[in-house]
């Protein structure tokens, strides 16, 4: 088992004010927010940082545009952060804002240093900005021209400002990376952080004159320049644990996670390691990096013009819910799909079919028969103890390696096997024989959904806090490994049934409570438009040779996130096929696969791999699925 921490310091990006929160800022914030509460029953003293970051060009615009001073403007949209928290069950030990005056203190503290020490130089600087990154974009970066996130053309800048020599220390920060490969993670993060290490880096302007831009921290050593956005928000991280006011502080940021999306992995993976180490500081201990949330095609964002609120999907589906949605359907690195009938499949399956109708049941038994006490154990049933003590074990790591897909689905695995030890076991008819054992199967029933209650508590704190109340166990705080134990459930203490704890969505009514997920091309039942497709020959389409075949070895293949090398039997013949999957599937997944696969295609070299033929696969949205024909279908059929 991964060996867990004494302390946990975790990190959100400090959101940028220049508009209203989103799901995608939820995400990040509900993340770090239970991985501190997972932390914590885990027996680690945990330290939750979020806020907001008030400086810069945007934010100067965006309060231009609403007719209000930029100090005005920040207070009014970081409250709105600050309040939308609580709504979500987020509970930061500090909410930071880059306008606090310990942190504008702690900015020029590190650029005094970095001053000191030669690492600045005053220079002349020709580029191309970009106002929504914030940052000067290179030829290299730009889409058509366009900034890739923001979809609009930079412009032209060229003036004198102060520049941070990142460059001299590029070979370390490559050097620090292939030594503790874990620091950026997942893996296709850190490869696209050495990508940008391998091209030579240029300095880091940090500076923004006064004649373009007043709104922002001024320079400790030249009364007309402010800070560069990016260095005066990334060292929140410090200021947001107290640095510069005695020596707490160090022993918080040894153990500190960073929690980003991808969009923002440059200035986190390149910039604030180097400023870091330049400043003599020690490095974080992981950055870890989360894909997109998508809407129709479109990445979740303000700049898409996409934003997708949080209120709406409150007032609907109620906060345990949208939180235990967002942490199941995301694979942690790859993007997600958001959909409303994603989630409502997910809230009535899972939440409302599988353990909320387990818990009425097992209560109105225990009330009908048992006078509302939970009955006496006699002895555990040997599967759910099992499945039970493997889970304490497991799930640790899980939290340590942000598995929550995994972790939840095992934990839903656990209330299914539940409802299916219910069934066979049939308490209703075993009390018309023998009250002694209809007992002991409630018991082991109701311990058995006191341990998923625990398990979840940290992703529906709200939800799992009333199922164990209404068990007589009106408990907040758990220490994981003794409260995992089996047999905790009090015998003798009330269970009450009282109304669902997941009510069933009502899909038809879903377009008049949420009538913006409802509009063209949105998620509902409605047929797609028809694209125009090329019409293929009947001849040429008898010309693909599709054959079933079965994988019977895989691996990745260096340098490339999207490939896998495998080896597949068709009906004798092995072949090795290069597949673009590796984003969806592990190589133990794909193994013993029975696939479908295109035969007679001439061999083609992929990365320096032969590949001789490709599988067919099933895309969606951001998913894919590698058709799997099952093993009754020998290797070598023909597919007609």
């Amino acid at each position: 088992m991964t060996s867990l921490m004494k302390k946990y310091y975790v990190t959100t990006p400090i959101y940028y004010v220049n508009s209203d929160p989103h799901i995608g800022t939820a995400y990040t914030t509900i993340l770090a927010d239970t991985a501190a509460r997972y932390h914590k029953m885990l027996g680690e003293e945990s330290f939750f940082l979020t806020g907001t970051d008030e400086h810069g060009d945007k934010i100067a615009q965006s309060a231009a545009k609403r007719g209000l001073a930029p100090k005005e403007f920040v207070d009014q949209i970081s409250e709105k952060f600050r309040a939308l928290w609580p709504q979500l069950l987020v509970r930061p030990d500090r909410f930071i804002r880059t306008t606090d005056e310990q942190h504008k203190l702690v900015v020029q503290q590190v650029l005094q240093r970095l001053h000191e020490k030669g690492d600045t130089y005053f220079g002349e600087y020709e580029g191309l900005y970009c106002t929504g990154c914030e940052r000067f974009r290179t030829e290299k970066e730009l889409v058509d021209g366009k900034c890739p996130d923001h979809g609009t053309e930079p412009e032209r800048i060229k003036e004198s400002n102060y520049f941070f020599r990142m460059s001299r220390y590029q070979q370390w920060w490559l050097d620090y990376i292939n030594a503790n490969p874990e620091v950026i993670r997942p893996e296709r993060y850190r490869n696209e952080v050495l990508g940008f290490l391998r091209e030579p880096l240029e300095d880091l302007c940090i500076s923004r004159p006064k004649s373009r831009l007043t709104w922002g921290i001024e320079l400790p050593f030249d009364k007309n320049y402010v800070t560069y956005v990016w260095f005066d928000a990334l060292l929140n991280y410090l200021s947001g644990i107290d640095y510069g006011d005695g020596d707490t502080w160090g022993a918080w940021w040894a153990e500190c996670e960073h929690l980003i999306a991808k969009d923002i992995l440059k200035p986190h993976g390149v910039y604030w390691p180097i400023m870091l180490h330049a400043a003599d500081f020690p490095i974080f201990q992981h950055l870890t990096v989360h894909g997109y949330w998508n809407f129709r095609d479109a990445k979740i964002s303000k700049s898409s013009g996409k934003p997708v609120g949080t209120e709406p999907l409150l007032r609907v589906f109620g906060v345990d819910a949208v939180r235990y949605f967002l942490l199941r359907e995301m694979v942690f690195g790859l993007d997600a799909s958001f959909s409303v009938d994603a989630m409502v499949k997910r809230i009535n399956s899972d939440l409302a079919n599988d353990l909320g109708n387990l818990f009425s049941r097992v209560a109105k038994l225990i009330g009908d028969f048992f006078g509302g006490k939970i009955p006496p154990s006699c002895a555990p049933d040997t599967e759910l103890l099992n499945v039970s003590r493997k889970l304490m074990s497991d799930a640790p790591d899980w939290v340590a390696e942000h598995k929550w897909n995994v972790l939840l689905e095992e934990v839903m695995q656990f209330v299914r096997a539940t409802n299916r030890y219910f069934e066979s076991s049939a308490p209703w008819s075993l009390v018309k024989s023998d009250m002694v054992a209809a007992g002991n199967v409630l018991y082991n029933c109701a311990e058995a959904l006191r341990i998923a209650a625990v398990s979840l508590h940290p992703i529906m704190p709200g939800k799992m806090t009333e199922l164990l109340s209404r068990m007589g166990e009106p408990i907040e705080k758990f220490e994981w490994t003794s409260a995992m134990k089996w047999g905790l459930a009090r015998s003798g203490a009330a269970m009450q049934k009282g109304d669902a704890l997941f009510p069933r969505i009502d899909e038809a009514a879903l377009p008049a409570l949420l009538p913006e997920f409802y509009t063209a091309q949105t998620d509902s039942k409605s047929p797609a438009p028809k694209s125009e497709v090329p019409l293929l020959d009947i001849e040429d389409f008898r010309k693909l040779e599709l054959r079933s075949a079965v994988v019977t070895a895989a691996e990745k293949i260096s340098g490339s996130d999207k490939l896998l090398k495998l080896q597949v039997d068709i009906g004798g013949a092995q072949r090795q096929i290069v597949a673009g999957v590796a984003q969806y599937y592990s190589p133990e997944q794909m193994i013993g696969k029975h696939i479908v696969v295109v035969a007679n295609l001439k061999p083609a070299k992929l990365r320096g791999e032969i590949s001789e033929g490709m599988l067919l696969a099933v895309k969606w949205d951001n998913e894919l699925q590698v058709i799997n024909l099952g093993e009754a279908v020998p290797p070598g059929s023909s597919i007609s």
